[in-house]
């Protein structure tokens, strides 16, 4: 008879359900049970990915105006934060690519997930662009209108005119055929994609200026209106990189005139 530790190392290396196991589930030896009862979980999550993959990747089959076309997703990340840029990113991926398994809303993943999924994207993706769009344009525009423009400047800085966009709660102005999706990043593979682009590139620019201005902590809210940041502000006053027409940024411009 193998040992509990033998078991379950062959149980954690296994990738589909083999014949060799029914002898074990007759095992009652509580190392072993616990050992198979995660062994079917882990099976259940996979196959629960690979359907909510195959999903993303109809869905974005179903806008192809022939299995030639380009289907481009576009999202964007920073929208909410009182300092630093808006980003967004476009990309055009392979027709029911397989190997992005597990890309999706680049807020349900951690850090370390978005990292190692915008390398694979960036390797397995026909074509992706990302724009920063200033704090400055976002005054200027404000951060719809400078959002809305970022996009349409993220595709067009593709190397290819997609056939069909896809972008996540927004229309563009362009003639170019689109939909706009709510909760795009939910359902689109393309649009996901673009989501874990445009965070990541984001997160970078904002560690990036935390070493400019380390007073302020952009590292750990990425200039979103944490307790932190509000007392930096109070404190410190806001920086060239911050929002002017944010609140409470803007009061605080007012008050100072």
């Amino acid at each position: 008879m193998k040992t509990i530790k033998e078991i379950t190392q062959a149980l954690k290396a296994a990738t589909q359900v083999e014949e060799w196991m029914t002898e074990i589930a007759q095992d009652e030896r509580a190392g072993v049970v616990k050992a198979l009862v995660q062994f079917h979980k882990r099976l259940e999550k996979q196959e629960a990915l690979k359907q909510a993959h195959q999903a993303k990747l109809d869905f974005d089959a179903s806008y192809l105006p022939h299995q030639a076309a380009f289907v481009a997703g576009t999202d964007e990340a920073g929208r909410g934060p009182l300092a630093g840029p808006v980003v967004t990113a476009a990309v055009i991926l392979p027709n029911y690519c397989v190997e992005l398994l597990g890309v999706n809303d680049s807020k349900q993943l951690s850090k370390e997930k978005r990292n190692d999924f915008a390398k694979r994207i960036k390797e397995h993706a026909l074509y992706y662009a990302v724009h920063f769009q200033s704090a400055e344009e976002i005054d200027r525009l404000n951060i719809y209108e400078a959002t809305r423009q970022s996009m349409l400047k993220s595709m067009e800085a593709l190397e290819v005119q997609p056939d069909f966009i896809l972008a996540d709660a927004m229309t563009l102005h362009t003639d170019i055929p689109q939909a706009s999706i709510i909760k795009g990043d939910a359902k689109s593979l393309a649009i996901a994609a673009a989501s874990i682009l445009a965070k990541t590139a984001r997160d970078d620019y904002m560690e990036a200026l935390d070493e400019a201005f380390p007073q302020y902590g952009f590292a750990q809210h990425a200039g979103y209106g944490t307790k932190q940041h509000l007392e930096a502000l109070a404190k410190y006053g806001p920086t060239i990189h911050h929002r002017k027409t944010f609140e409470p940024i803007k009061s605080m411009i007012t008050q100072r005139e």
